[in-house]
C-alpha cells in the first residue's frame, strides 16, 4: 500500500461524515422557503362520517365536524390552520382553528354541522395549512351520505 492509498483511508471517513452534516444542514435549511402545495381529496369527502381525507404525497390532513366542533388533524406538526367556509356566491368566511393538545391536531367552532344537516346538500370549503414557511391549500366540496 502506497501512502496516497492510506492517506485516503485515514480522509475518507471524515469526507462522508461532514458530507453527511452539510447534505441535512442544506435540505433543513431548504423546507424554511416559501412554497405553495395543493392538497387533494382523497375519494369522496364526507366532514360528518369523519371520512375526508385531503393529501400530498405523505402528508395527510383528516377533517371532521361533531356538535359544531370543525377538527383537523395531520401526519405532520402544523404552525397554523385556517378553514374557509364558501358560500355559493363565492364569499368566504374563515375560520382560523386553534391548536389542540398538539401542533397535529386543531380545532374551531363552526356552523358547518348545521349546513350539512340534509343528505343532498353539498358545501365548498378551502384549507390553509401552514407549516415552515411552506403553504398547503385545497379546496374541495363535502357532502354527508348515510
Amino acid at each position: 500500500m502506497n501512502k496516497h492509498t492510506k492517506m485516503a483511508f485515514v480522509v475518507a471517513p471524515f469526507l462522508a461524515i461532514f458530507g453527511f452534516i452539510g447534505a441535512d444542514l442544506y435540505e433543513e435549511n431548504k423546507a424554511d422557503d416559501n412554497k405553495i402545495v395543493q392538497l387533494v381529496p382523497e375519494g369522496h369527502c364526507d366532514i360528518t362520517n369523519k371520512s375526508c381525507v385531503l393529501l400530498s404525497g405523505e402528508f395527510k390532513i383528516n377533517v371532521s365536524d361533531e356538535a359544531g366542533v370543525t377538527e383537523v388533524n395531520s401526519t405532520f406538526p402544523l404552525d397554523s390552520a385556517t378553514l374557509f367556509l364558501v358560500d355559493k356566491s363565492d364569499k368566504m368566511t374563515p375560520y382560523p382553528l386553534g391548536m389542540k393538545k398538539s401542533p397535529y391536531y386543531w380545532r374551531s367552532n363552526t356552523p358547518l354541522g348545521g349546513l350539512l344537516a340534509n343528505q343532498v346538500d353539498s358545501y365548498k370549503l378551502r384549507l390553509i395549512i401552514k407549516i415552515k414557511g411552506g403553504q398547503y391549500i385545497g379546496e374541495f366540496y363535502t357532502q354527508t351520505v348515510q
